[in-house]
């Protein structure tokens, strides 16, 4: 019987599947959004606080912040992955990633809940 090789981390479908569904949750959120701003719900900056301060937006932002930066992770992840092969540079890296997308993804939230 011929031994196995185990290769690389193996995320395979469920990764691709997570890209698919966070790249449709943030092009449906940008076609309403794009579509409120054209019928003139953001001509102003009472007119942006209103409709971020809608309840249905108040939602939706921060669940396409969240795709977002699931779905820069699973790129950037990916990039680190294939291209860098140094172990302990890799693991700083994929540290920092997820640090700084945590930050963003915090910061984004605040700043709208806080319109």
């Amino acid at each position: 019987m011929k031994a196995r090789i185990v290769v690389g981390a193996h995320y395979g479908l469920r990764d691709w599947l997570a890209q698919r569904i966070t790249a449709i949750v943030m092009a449906v959120y940008t076609l309403v959004l794009g579509i409120a701003i054209l019928s003139g719900g953001a001509a102003s900056q009472e007119s942006w606080r209103a409709l971020m301060g809608n309840g249905f937006f108040r939602f939706v932002t921060p669940l396409f912040v969240i795709a977002l930066c699931y779905h820069a992770w699973v790129g950037i992840r990916d990039i680190w992955m294939d291209y860098v092969k140094c172990v302990s540079v890799r693991l700083t890296l994929h540290v920092v990633t997820i640090l700084v997308l945590t930050g963003y993804a915090v910061w984004a939230v605040q700043i709208i809940w806080r319109l």
